[in-house]
């Protein structure tokens, strides 16, 4: 493996001195860019896409090509683990990601086996091991899946939900099934997130996109308990490097002392957290990243400048932050509207990191 030339984001991922504020940005690599689109369409799906390492580390390295982020992401979707448990992923046009097998009961949930999210995903392994080597060591390479109650979500409903009107009542009134379908997830994604890091991941993040639709009560039992469990079973080192690990809960706010005490490096934030807040309550535990409305990328060149402003002041001095939107990017933003965003954090961002 090539020496790492640009630490930046991991420096600051374990809250070490860095010269500026490292960004990336959630989605980096999709729809927005032309020469995504491109790609997509001669791949023919969007798990074609996925399946193709060759494909897959394309569409991963061409933001770095235009952008001067500190980091890449593996192209991949969430749902390839209940795909590979046998549920049966598919996309249609205009509608998001559906399940052909959905989970109907206890019996489909007892014969799920957390073992096929390595056996069955080699394509991600080989993606994976692809894209570090194409790197060359100019940035690190980011694994990632999605979290037990977002998988959880799409399996017991087929697919996006707009109430989790099926997920939450198998929860309410029988938590304990549930529990074995979380505990199965939780081993998986464990599983499947090693064997990122086995093949060349540095850094990881867990997607808790619908952690935020529970309750209080409910995020504890449902969806954060089963991300520390996953952050107990991970590598933590590889390569001689501390292997950091940052956990997103979208509309995860109202819980970040909880979060941050799950074992996790970094929190990451949705927009509608004041990061400077956020610092005060957690920045002592773990670091942040975030957390620029993704929507605020629609906006002038100009004001785009002057929003990555004041999200750095609001952080303010010191190590610690990695800027990011405070969800993935829309597919209709202009792709020099990131330029715009990109400049900004690395022109303004050395201030807040004197010495």
């Amino acid at each position: 493996m090539s020496d790492l030339k640009n630490d930046r984001f991991l420096r600051a991922l374990l809250r070490e001195p860095v010269d500026r504020t490292p960004l990336w940005m959630m989605r980096q690599a999709g729809r927005y860019l032309p020469e995504y689109r491109e790609i997509r369409q001669q791949a023919g799906s969007f798990m074609s896409l996925c399946s193709n390492p060759e494909l897959a580390c394309e569409v991963t390295i061409q933001p770095l090509r235009r952008y001067a982020m500190d980091a890449a992401i593996l192209f991949s979707d969430i749902l390839t683990i209940p795909d590979a448990m046998g549920l049966g992923l598919y996309f249609a046009e205009g509608e998001g990601p559906g399940f052909e097998r959905p989970l109907q009961g206890a019996a489909d949930i007892e014969a799920l086996e957390p073992s096929r999210a390595v056996s069955e995903l080699g394509y991600v392994m080989d993606a994976v091991a692809l894209i570090r080597r194409e790197l060359k060591g100019e940035v690190p390479l980011i694994g990632f899946s999605g979290s037990p109650w977002t998988l959880a979500t799409y399996m017991v409903e087929g697919g996006s939900s707009k109430d989790f009107a099926k997920v939450k009542s198998l929860a309410f009134n029988d938590p304990a099934i549930m529990h074995v379908l979380l505990e199965k997830l939780a081993d998986a994604v464990a599983m499947y997130l090693s064997a990122q890091v086995e093949h060349g991941a540095q850094a990881l993040q867990i997607f808790d996109t619908w952690g935020g639709a529970l309750s209080h009560g409910a995020y504890r039992e449902f969806s954060l308990q089963y991300m520390t469990r996953i952050i107990e079973q991970l590598p933590r080192e590889a390569d001689g490097r501390r292997v950091p690990v940052i956990v997103f809960t979208k509309g995860g706010g109202q819980w970040l002392e909880a979060i941050a005490e799950c074992g996790a490096d970094a929190v990451g934030l949705d927009w509608t957290t004041n990061i400077g807040e956020a610092r005060q309550r957690i920045g002592d535990k773990v670091a942040l990243q975030g957390n620029m409305d993704p929507s605020m990328l629609f906006a002038s060149p100009e004001r785009i400048r002057s929003e990555v402003a004041s999200v750095l002041e609001s952080y303010g001095e010191g190590t610690g932050h990695i800027f990011n939107l405070g969800h993935g990017i829309t597919p209709g933003v202009n792709p020099d509207h990131v330029s715009a965003m990109v400049d900004a954090v690395t022109e303004l961002s050395g201030q807040y990191h004197p010495g």
